[in-house]
């Protein structure tokens, strides 16, 4: 029987996830992998992983899914690690530098500015090292472990979770475990059972991490800034999400 091959991000929040896989006694064949949203989602669109924790953007690109639809990377207020970060008010800057590493991150943003904040700023591709030209009137979206380690840097930080929450009251999700075919019963049951385990395990993942990430406080982050629960409110975000997707991308934003 061929491994059944599982793809995620490399960001500390996926961190519980992979503590899982490492940990839980599978009887199943799995192998997994890590890298950042955009390659894990090529890999899998590539056949190369049968399963992969993709950024959920992803969804409004596709007819058929399934989803392992237990766990997410989510968030109920501030996610702490998706940003916008200015040396002046929101309101006051001409510019945003959006992150290369995420489409869904990007997406937010272009959401919250045309119905959050109803601004209309320039939106500005990017590539490694952005970070320093974030200053004057030009605002940066960054994400992940990146947007963690640069929170004490800028005047103005703006948490897209906590503005999506203002936006419409409901809690947000960044990444869903997809597949482009039905997960085997077996497989999804131990999957399920290793990613709880390595939830329920958070405070040994928390022990592990903190020496990686010094000056962070992970334990907030980790049990505070991300849920990992895919539940009713989160569906009905997600929906919403989407459906702006669709509404900003026909206005050409």
């Amino acid at each position: 029987m061929s491994k059944f091959k599982i793809a995620s991000v490399s960001y500390l929040n996926s961190k519980p996830f992979l503590y899982g896989l490492k940990n839980y006694p599978f009887k199943s064949e799995i192998e997994y992998s890590v890298d950042t949203p955009a390659n894990v989602s090529i890999k899998l669109f590539n056949g190369e992983v049968n399963l992969a924790l993709v950024p959920v953007v992803v969804l409004s690109q596709l007819k058929q899914y399934y989803l392992l639809d237990e766990f997410c990377i989510g968030a109920k207020g501030p996610v702490q690690s998706v940003c916008l970060f200015s040396e002046k008010p929101i309101e006051n800057c001409n510019s945003i530098l959006l992150d290369y590493q995420s489409q869904t991150s990007v997406m937010l943003t272009k959401i919250l500015m045309s119905k959050h904040w109803k601004l209309n700023l320039e939106f500005v591709s990017t590539e490694a090292g952005y970070e320093k030209e974030i200053k004057n009137e030009t605002a940066g979206l960054v994400i992940g472990d990146r947007a963690l380690k640069l929170k004490s840097k800028f005047k103005f930080v703006y948490d897209l979770g906590e503005e999506w929450m203002k936006l419409t009251g409901l809690p947000f999700v960044f990444a869903v475990w997809l597949s482009l075919n039905e997960i085997p019963g077996e497989i999804k049951l131990e999957l399920v059972e290793a990613f709880q385990f390595g939830i329920n395990s958070i405070d040994k993942v928390i022990a592990e991490e903190e020496f990686f990430f010094l000056g962070i406080d992970v334990e907030n982050y980790l049990t505070n800034g991300i849920d990992y629960m895919f539940n009713d409110d989160k569906i009905r975000a997600m929906k919403l999400f989407l459906n702006y997707i669709t509404e900003i991308e026909g206005a050409g934003v």
